[in-house]
């Protein structure tokens, strides 16, 4: 990879300054054109981060919100010598828990990372505030750094589902933009280029917000990986004609039964893959798959502002004044469509009920 430090692939996604105590990300709505890295320390501008997507993808926003409510949780205010000091502290770190929760409905990385640090502090109740803040940080940075192996696991697994010279098509983007390193559906993409795989992907623009096309294709050029850009309606003649050997995709929830959610136009993918005997791996980090869900149709689909599909890339609006606009964020992929779900522990294949149940129960050891 380009080591030039100026290369998007050396900057970090997401980052905690331990100097000032501030959430540091790369505003990813601004990518590729302008690279500005921006500092939050306030609740409001954490939850519009996430909310407007400048931090996405959802190991990233993960990370992002344990880092977010300890930098929050620091300038909570206390009166370190009263006796209630810790139920100050926790009533206040609740609220702002729940805040940054209400942020996004779809990825559970979100729930999974507030609910981690939530059960640190409760376990530490009645201790004193400054021993808790420095938990708390020491968790979040654990959080990133277990976000980074996970996503060089995941890679290694994917790794043994390719061959050198295969043609990978990916959807949206689950690259180093999404997480801390590697990206989860790129990570074998990345590790395949490292050992001379001489890979040839395709990446889908990915309405509404284009992140194949100003994210993934972006990152992939600038590690030097031979890409291409296609329109989302164009999956199905590159399959057609045999240019693509397999699919690699990223998701934001997997339910129990192994149905996943991801963005839009996955499962068009996934349906099309099917129809040209294409392999369709879902890349799904543990933290991502939730058993608590049965299946995608418990799984809550975000709806995005219209003026994404009708102002937001046009100079002049783009579709007739007042037209109706239907914007869901996500679909939902079939699970008898998934050839299989690779994650850090090992690969889950049909049926998943049982499959993915054996890699959270091997997570936990």
């Amino acid at each position: 990879m380009d080591k030039d430090n100026n290369n998007i692939l050396n900057i970090e996604t997401v980052d905690l300054d331990l100097k000032t105590d501030e959430l540091v990300i790369i505003d990813q709505t601004l990518l590729p054109n302008k690279t500005e890295i921006i500092r939050l320390s306030k609740a409001e501008d954490i939850w519009e981060a996430i909310n407007l997507l400048k931090v996405r993808g959802a190991p990233a926003i993960g990370v992002a919100a344990a880092i977010g409510i300890y930098v929050l949780s620091v300038r909570i205010e206390v009166d370190k010598n009263a006796s209630d000091e810790y139920e100050v502290f926790y009533k206040e770190f609740a609220r702002l828990r729940d805040y940054l929760d209400s942020a996004r409905p779809t990825a559970v990385n979100l729930h999974w990372a507030l609910n981690r640090m939530d059960k640190l502090v409760k376990s530490m109740e009645g201790e004193p505030v400054a021993k808790v803040l420095d938990a708390m940080r020491q968790e979040a940075l654990d959080i990133k750094a277990e976000d980074i192996w996970v996503c060089k696991q995941i890679g290694e697994n994917g790794l043994t589902l390719i061959k050198p010279g295969y043609g990978i098509l990916t959807h949206c983007n689950a690259g180093k933009l999404a997480v801390c390193k590697y990206g989860t559906a790129t990570a074998p993409i990345y590790l395949g280029h490292e050992r001379g795989y001489n890979l040839k992907v395709f990446a889908d623009e990915t309405r509404p917000l284009l992140q194949g096309a100003r994210l993934t294709a972006y990152e992939l050029m600038s590690a030097g990986i031979d890409v291409t850009l296609i329109c989302d309606n164009m999956s199905g003649l590159v399959m057609r004609n045999g240019w693509v050997d397999a699919i690699f995709v990223g998701c934001d929830r997997v339910a129990r039964n192994g149905d996943v959610a991801n963005k839009i136009g996955t499962s068009m993918v996934a349906t099309l893959a099917k129809r040209y005997n294409v392999p369709f791996y879902v890349c799904a980090p543990t933290s991502t798959i939730d058993m608590d869900t049965a299946c995608g149709d418990d799984i809550k689909i975000e709806q995005r502002p219209a003026a994404e599909v009708t102002d937001m890339w046009y100079n002049e609006p783009m579709a007739p004044k007042g037209v109706g606009v239907y914007n869901p964020a996500f679909d939902i992929t079939d699970n008898d469509l998934i050839t299989a779900i690779v994650t850090e522990y090992g690969i889950a294949r049909a049926p998943y009920t049982e499959s993915l149940k054996a890699i959270m129960d091997l997570s936990r050891k």
